[in-house]
């Protein structure tokens, strides 16, 4: 009778999850050290800080850039694996620039290929690497475990998969029904015993010509096999190119690839294929068996996932199209007594002022928390009750200091209340518009508003859970809290979008100014004359990009973030918008 001993199997997936996935991080010791917190440090901090979002907000996740000036000059690169979901790829790049930060220190160049739910690559320096192949510095690490089946047969199979790899890798061919592709990208499986599979990946940063591609990764294999042939993986990482191998999938690279064909076999002239060994093998009839059953298995945990997944989906959307939505959200739930009580019976002289779709009081709740109450008005119709349950479900799931906090609602079949964090300095509009309280708002404090709103729609943008289109941004739904800090409300028209998604539209330029090169006519007079009228006309510079005819035109949040905080970003000459309209006779 033959028989399968678990113990090898049991043995090799122990030791092959003994391997430690690592950062990959190497701090350059060649291209000399910098002095902290000098103008070199402040432009890697800005431009690595950027990185995450760039990378995500462009086609096939890659992106390279300089910020600076001469020897302050700070050239950077970012990529993640084609096909990566773009929050694994900004958490990724955005771990890496962390702890590129924290531990490279004063090196003026560092990269790093680190990854635990997706690969992604950090680089940067203080001279330009566009272009060219780098292979030093470089990192080797292997399994310490051994394969068992013979060394020439392990040879054969390994060094026939690693050429396929490295000339679909290099060449970026794709559309093989085992493999993943894309630009100087690959990952694929081969069988490697019957129970045994080879999962590779390689990869070159985009910039390389396909000779410099092939070269690094036959440089990579070439330092394995040297070193390490005959373990149980391994990862080679260079400035240029990554390539790691395992007896396991990793990195979620392998999850859309089907199993590679067994290994060929010698001829036996044995009717059943097999060989009769006892013991050693097993009979076509009990690996049929095998498969069968866990064929069947697997289609069962795909049907119950499915299942489930349709459920959840449905309670989602039942959640937010029925009438009682809100008493289902995470949010703390509010008693109406509380709330009324806390307004003193939503008394006049705590009223605030007129919301989008009722009134807005102050409250004070039992342990002294002031609160701002939004009521839904009684009269309100139908489109007002889906800006509130909008505002709920949204508000509620989002995290940000430029971001008005929602503390709970309340959901009763004749009330329905939101309750916020209290703002105190009322609204912007409250402020801008009002002759006697114009003053309040020197420029240095607009500035700081305009960042902190800037701010507070990238993380809308691109940082939150939730891809989020407000849709209905104005002066009197950005709210300023005791220290003037912006935070943005009014939800009842925001959008949740599909990734990638990013266009919505305006309808007001100040475009005439800008061709008539006076610009500073577009501001406030009370604080025209006070103002810093470079860092005023850099504003409306920016402004008017970001409504340029060619939303490719247009900069990225995070684009737009480091031209607010830095003078030395040059500021490319905006086009005319694409919805300004001149009179013809």
């Amino acid at each position: 009778m033959c028989r399968i001993s678990l113990f090898p199997i049991l043995l090799s997936v122990l030791v092959t999850f003994s391997f430690i996935s690592v950062s990959g991080q190497i701090c350059g010791n060649t291209g000399g050290t910098f002095r902290p917190n000098t103008t070199y440090d402040s432009n890697r901090r800005l431009i690595l800080s950027s990185l995450a979002s760039n990378v995500t907000g462009r086609d096939g996740f890659f992106y390279n850039s300089s910020f600076g000036q001469e020897q302050d000059r700070v050239y950077a690169m970012g990529l993640c694996v084609p096909g990566a979901k773009p929050k694994d790829c900004s958490d990724c790049i955005t771990d890496a620039v962390t702890k590129m930060i924290q531990n490279c220190t004063n090196q003026t160049e560092a990269f790093s290929w680190p990854g635990t739910e997706t690969l992604c690559m950090v680089r940067y320096a203080n001279s330009s690497f566009f272009g060219t192949m780098d292979l030093e510095p470089n990192s080797l690490r292997y399994n310490t475990g051994n394969i068992t089946i013979s060394m020439s047969e392990l040879e054969r199979i390994w060094d026939a998969f690693m050429t396929r790899m490295i000339d679909s890798a290099s060449s970026g061919r794709s559309g093989a029904s085992s493999s993943s592709s894309g630009k100087y990208y690959a990952a694929d499986v081969t069988s490697l015993t019957t129970f045994q599979r080879v999962y590779a990946l390689m990869e070159c940063t985009p910039d390389l010509s396909p000779g410099n591609c092939e070269a690094c990764l036959r440089e990579n294999v070439r330092r394995y096999q040297q070193c390490c042939r005959g373990n149980q993986g391994g990862v080679a990482r260079r400035p240029s190119c990554f390539f790691r191998w395992d007896l396991y999938p990793f990195l979620g690279a392998f999850d859309n690839i089907s199993s590679g064909a067994p290994p060929s076999q010698p001829f036996t002239g044995d009717g059943d294929g097999a060989s009769k060994k006892d013991g050693d093998s097993l009979s076509v009839g009990a690996i049929v068996g095998i498969v069968a059953a866990i064929i069947v298995i697997v289609l069962v945990l795909l049907a119950l996932a499915f299942v489930f997944y349709r459920r959840r989906k449905s309670h989602q959307e039942d959640d937010f199209q029925s009438g009682d939505d809100i008493s289902t959200t995470h949010s703390l739930q509010f008693d109406f007594k509380t709330v009324e009580a806390a307004t003193d019976n939503f008394s006049r002289s705590n009223r605030l002022g007129q919301g989008g779709f009722g009134e807005v009081y102050k409250g004070i709740l039992p342990n002294g928390t002031e609160v701002a109450v939004k009521r839904l008005s009684k009269t309100s119709g139908q489109c007002a009750l889906l800006e509130f349950k909008n505002e709920v479900l949204v508000v509620a799931k989002l995290q940000h200091r430029n971001l008005v906090k929602v503390l709970g609602c309340c959901s009763e079949p004749e009330e329905k209340i939101i309750v916020y964090e209290f703002v105190p300095n009322n609204s912007l509009d409250y402020l801008l518009f009002d002759p006697t309280k114009q003053g309040q708002l020197d420029w240095t404090m607009r500035y700081k508003i305009i960042s902190g709103i800037a701010r507070g729609i990238l993380y809308l943008h691109q940082d939150s859970r939730l891809i989020i289109i407000h849709r209905d941004l104005k002066a009197s739904n950005i709210l300023l809290d005791a220290d003037m800090n912006p935070k943005i409300t009014g939800f009842g028209m925001a959008r949740i979008t599909m990734v990638g998604q990013a266009l919505e539209n305006t309808s007001r330029i100040a475009w005439k100014l800008w061709r008539n090169g006076s610009p500073l006519e577009l501001v406030d007079p009370t604080v025209r004359k006070t103002c810093d009228s470079s860092e005023v006309t850099r504003c409306i510079h920016i402004a008017l990009l970001c409504v340029q005819e060619n939303p490719m035109d247009r900069p990225t949040l995070s684009t737009i973030i480091l031209m607010l905080t830095s003078n030395t970003v040059t500021l490319p000459v905006p086009h005319q918008p694409g919805f300004f309209f001149q009179k013809h006779t």
